[in-house]
């Protein structure tokens, strides 16, 4: 299955309120990066193994691995779960920017160093998400 199949069949898949949700943020998300690179992570390993949810990334970057090692990844990932969705923000090297600027003012949400975790897209503030989305694509803590 080609990338594209692979993300609308990931997207047909889902229940049909949070269906709706991210076939909104999937199209936002493509609105703010029109030129970026897509992704489809099924969520298995290299022996089939499930080890994560299925995730949609856009963007690129480049993680260097404290031993040298260095990996092409996502800067943006658009996963759900079973009492939600998940929006990753790869590209910010200070783990404590998004909580810190971000908790207070996105709504109904649970915000990590790297994730905001909310139920439904109503729940929340979509242009705070926005931003703190374009916050990542730009790789730096606008601090």
């Amino acid at each position: 299955m080609d990338l594209d199949s692979q993300i609308k069949h990931f997207i047909e898949s889902q229940p049909e309120l949070k269906r709706r949700d991210v076939e909104m943020l999937h199209a936002e998300i493509q609105k703010l990066m029109p030129d970026a690179k897509l992704w489809f992570f099924d969520g298995r390993d290299e022996n089939g193994k499930v080890v994560a949810n299925a995730q949609i990334g856009y963007g690129s970057q480049t993680i260097k691995y404290a031993e040298g090692k260095e990996k092409e990844f996502f800067q943006i990932g658009l996963s759900t779960n079973s009492t939600g969705i998940s929006v990753y923000i790869m590209g910010l090297k200070d783990k404590k920017y998004l909580p810190g600027t971000y908790s207070g003012t996105i709504g109904k949400a649970t915000v990590t160093g790297y994730c905001i975790k909310f139920k439904k897209l109503q729940d929340i503030n979509s242009e705070i998400l926005m931003e703190a989305i374009q916050d990542g694509v730009k790789g730096t803590d606008p601090k």
